[in-house]
């Protein structure tokens, strides 16, 4: 599920390839400075990456930054497999 609020985009539950179409439609951000908040990403596949990097296109694209924000280790691990994470700005999630 997507939320946005202000220039920050919140999501939370899956991010697979079941939810991948609708989560880059929906949390595609514009220009300027963006936040997205993955602190409540319950679970992450290859797909969620792919739509990391589709959201990153698009606010450079349009001239603007992206954060990552409490990224799931479960996905930082893959960013880092895929050897893309030196593309994304990515902060893992607090250690619990």
């Amino acid at each position: 599920m997507i939320r946005v609020a202000g220039n920050t985009v919140e999501v939370t539950g899956e991010m697979n390839a079941g939810s991948a179409g609708g989560l880059v439609e929906a949390g595609r951000p514009g220009a300027g400075d963006w936040v997205v908040d993955l602190t409540g990403v319950t679970h992450a596949d290859s797909a969620a990456v792919a739509v990391l990097l589709d959201w990153l296109r698009a606010s450079r694209a349009a001239g603007g930054r992206l954060t990552f924000l409490g990224v799931p280790a479960s996905l930082l691990s893959l960013a880092r497999l895929y050897g893309v994470d030196e593309f994304l700005s990515l902060e893992p999630a607090a250690a619990s």
